[in-house]
């Protein structure tokens, strides 16, 4: 019989402890094995939407009336050919110039009159762009002096009789004409070669909008200005861009070639940019556009794309610019159209448009813009172009723009946040995308947009997306850690939209993430207001119970119908942040102790199979070791032990390793209890536990000596773990993978040692003791034992396990058998 001090010895369950002093290597890897550990899981499948549109049909928006399409029909007469820019927006300060107006005629002063409009049938259908066309050109002979008394002949044959005409010098001449409150300003006659530069039907802007200044330079000859700037623009009119624009007119014919026409649009580009009459510089833009425009006619995904890249080049506003970006949307909706993008610049136009319209006034515009570049972002080359363009910062800047947005605009600021999270989902999936979402603060950004768009699912839904991709990176794991609020924003998602199962399942993916590495991610999460309820009624409302329906106005009735598949995944997200939660020390015995949760653990272990819901089943006994590792703080779970214990033999008995690896683990710990020991015995759990010593896996053979160094306490159970050949299982055990795991080695000789009663009982058979005998005296020699490690890190490490985990059981071991070796 082993002495009262060898039963005390004895009596030593296997249990981890914690230690307040500094960790030494040693005892980091023992945490490592025996603490509580952190559940992986995959990342939720987002299954691709085939149909390129705004909003696929498993949107929130997919049945309301007021969505902007995603068909329509577009053609020339929907452009407006004089593209007329829209007002910025901006109230202007009055002038505090006051227009003097002429006063009627009276006997005091007869040159007081209201001058006549012109009588010239012809001046009077021109009207004020016939005024204007009027301006003088360069090339239109400035130097010669006006004809004397032209001003005073025509003025007499505008005049009515009895009215005396104001002389030439009261009028003074401008440097354009107008017409304003009814005063016609004369203008000096246009010559034959004016006429000639002056084209048909083309409005001429008197000085564009958003020139630059100093750009023209002017002179003045006899009260007259002549623009050398116009006159440098006149001359590539009429030498290369008139014949470029009669080249496309008749190539647009029916019989002329595409290719042609997108040869011709190139090159009229390239005219233009070349003579710096991009923009709104060009006088006569109008006469280009509206050649442009007839083209779209014809309906060519290449040559419109051609005709829209150069509209944009030329500043469209107001409704062209929302039916270009209509075009260009209608053209990236087929996926055989993606070659053309990637060999054209119009990305950077389209990310131009982005960073500079203005989306209270552009915002249908934008949504188009931002739902191509959404298309065009699933494909792979043309996810690479934009990532190299800034698209990420580009989005970043367009959601700061969103921020601002007022209430009236709400609407479409959601539609364009769609869209825009929707790309930024896509470019997550490129890892070089993930320097420029932590440079660009994108993250926090988000965060932003749940806080005002929480009602939005299809928002929400996106950038849990984004989060489920990003957050299993350290470095965006970390950015999105420091946002503040991050984890009570994510609670009351899941307590407002808990019936979502595809934004359910993202953000807990996400909160398991972020709990992985992270106690104080952990502390952090608990201590939210409503965490916990919120989490365990999730639990409550995905727990599928197929024996019973579920009754009207439950959590469960209320969900939309899902898959058993679905909800398990939610369970296995889930029960895994619960499982993270559980390693924080002031966590721990907090949900140990509450009985809701014990009791759904229970329950999920009994509504499922480790056949159909391997990684649940899986997960779950994984949080109850975790949560075991504070039964001596938690009445509930002690309340529990044998029926946790009697649940984990459908693990046992599964066909799954990480199922039995699991469920061993969960025993080395409940089997502290004596009312687990007498179970495992009583059912023949023991005799599998035996059998795992022979796995070749560390892992799995430390889990099982666990639950045989507790079971060794007892001495009747002893002589049946020696009746299943213990003894020489652990000691081959101890050959094989001992060298390798030394903490391994260790549990082995403390196993050893209980179950031959600290040495006292003769349960080795004489050749299994001297075989143990060579082995511990080889492993005992340091030298010998490491000298196979060259790693110095590593040999750092197993000597320290070596000291401390195996060599002192493995010493007292030693002595014992020699000591019983000297007695037979």
């Amino acid at each position: 019989m082993a002495s009262a001090e060898g039963n005390q010895e004895i009596c030593s369950p296997f249990i981890p402890t914690q230690n307040t002093l500094r960790k030494t290597s040693a005892e980091i890897v023992s945490e490592a094995r025996q603490l509580l550990r952190v559940q992986s899981t995959q990342r939720p499948f987002t299954p691709r939407d085939g149909h390129r549109e705004l909003f696929g049909k498993s949107s929130a928006r997919a049945d309301c009336d007021n969505r902007p399409p995603s068909t329509f029909s577009l053609h020339a007469q929907n452009f407006d050919a004089p593209d007329s820019r829209p007002g910025s927006g901006t109230r202007l300060s009055p002038l505090n110039h006051k227009p003097k107006f002429p006063a009627p005629c009276d006997a005091e002063d007869a040159f007081k009159v209201f001058p006549k409009p012109p009588t010239d049938p012809l001046e009077g259908k021109r009207g004020l762009a016939g005024t204007r066309a009027r301006l003088l050109r360069a090339g239109s002979l400035p130097t010669l002096p006006p004809v004397e008394g032209h001003a005073d002949v025509k003025e007499k044959l505008n005049s009515r009789p009895g009215q005396k005409q104001p002389s030439a010098k009261q009028l003074p001449v401008t440097d354009h004409t107008e017409v304003c409150s009814g005063l016609h300003k004369p203008t000096p006659c246009r010559t034959a070669s004016e006429r000639k530069i002056t084209e048909p039907g083309v409005h001429l802007r008197v000085k564009p909008t958003g020139c630059r200044d100093g750009e023209r330079k002017e002179q003045r000859n006899g009260g007259k200005s002549i623009s050398t700037g116009e006159g440098a623009e006149s001359l590539v009119w009429n030498n290369t861009i008139a014949p470029l624009l009669q080249q496309l007119e008749t190539a647009g014919s029916p019989e002329g070639s595409v290719d042609r026409l997108c040869e011709l649009c190139v090159r009229l580009h390239g005219t233009l940019a070349e003579a710096d009459m991009l923009g709104r510089r060009c006088k006569r833009r109008s006469g280009i556009l509206r050649a442009l425009f007839r083209l779209i006619d014809l309906n060519s995904a290449q040559l419109n794309l051609h005709i829209a890249k150069l509209c944009l080049a030329l500043c469209v506003s107001g409704n062209n610019l929302l039916n270009i970006c209509k075009l260009v949307f209608k053209i990236s909706r087929s996926e055989s159209n993606d070659i053309l993008f990637q060999n054209n610049s119009i990305l950077d136009s389209l990310l131009d448009i982005l960073c500079n319209e203005d989306v209270s006034t552009c915002g249908e515009a934008l949504l188009y813009c931002i739902g191509t570049l959404k298309f065009l972002s699933g494909n792979s080359v043309i996810l690479r172009l934009l990532l190299d363009k800034n698209c990420v910062g580009v989005a970043q800047k367009v959601i700061q723009k969103l921020h601002m947005v007022e209430d009236a605009h709400l609407t479409i600021a959601g539609h364009m946040l769609v869209q825009l999270t929707a790309i930024l989902r896509n470019l997550a999936d490129h890892p070089e995308s993930r320097p420029s979402f932590v440079a660009f603060s994108v993250l926090s950004e988000l965060c932003v947009v749940l806080h005002r768009h929480y009602k939005d699912q299809d928002v929400c839904t996106n950038i849990s997306r984004i989060f489920s991709k990003l957050s299993s990176y350290s470095e965006c794991r970390l950015a999105l850690a420091q946002t503040p609020g991050c984890y009570q924003l994510f609670i009351e998602l899941l307590s407002k939209h808990r019936q979502k199962q595809d934004l359910v399942v993202r953000l807990l993916f996400t909160l398991g993430n972020l709990t992985a590495k992270s106690n104080e991610a952990r502390h952090h999460l608990f201590l939210c207001e409503g965490s916990v309820d919120t989490l365990l009624q999730l639990y409550d409302s995905y727990q599928r119970r197929d024996d019973t329906l579920p009754q009207k106005g439950s959590e469960t009735s209320m969900r939309p119908p899902s898959t058993a598949q679905e909800d398990d995944d939610v369970l296995v997200k889930l029960v895994r942040v619960l499982a993270n939660m559980c390693i924080h020390p002031a966590v721990g015995p907090a949900l140990a102790d509450n009985t809701t949760f014990i009791q759904l653990l229970k329950e999920t272990l009994e509504l499922r199979s480790v056949q159909e819901s391997e990684e649940l089943m899986v997960n779950v006994a994984a949080t109850i070791n975790n949560l075991s590792y504070y039964q001596e703080h938690s009445v509930t779970l002690t309340c529990n032990h044998l029926d946790i214990a009697k649940l984990m033999m459908k693990l046992v008995l599964s066909s799954s390793n990480d199922a039995v690896h699991e469920a061993t683990r969960v025993y080395g710990n409940l089997s502290q209890s004596g009312d687990v020991r007498d179970f495992i015995m009583q059912n023949n759990v023991h005799q599998f536990l035996v059998a795992l010593l022979d796995s070749k896996s560390t892992d799995v053979c430390f889990s099982a000596c666990g639950v045989l160094t507790n079971l060794a306490l007892d001495p009747l159970n002893r002589a049946s773990l020696s009746q299943e050949g213990a003894a020489a299982k652990l000691v081959d055990c101890l050959r094989d993978l001992g060298p390798g795991d030394w903490q391994l080695a260790g549990q082995i000789c403390q196993v050893l040692w209980n179950v031959t009663g600290s040495g006292s009982e003769t349960l080795l058979d004489k050749q299994d003791r001297e075989s143990l005998l060579e082995i511990l005296s080889t492993y005992l020699d340091k030298d010998e034992a490491l000298k196979w490690i060259e790693n110095e890190d590593i040999r750092d490490c197993h000597r320290a396990c070596w000291e401390m985990e195996f060599f002192p059981v493995a010493q007292k071991l030693m002595k014992t058998l020699q000591s019983l070796e000297l007695t037979t």
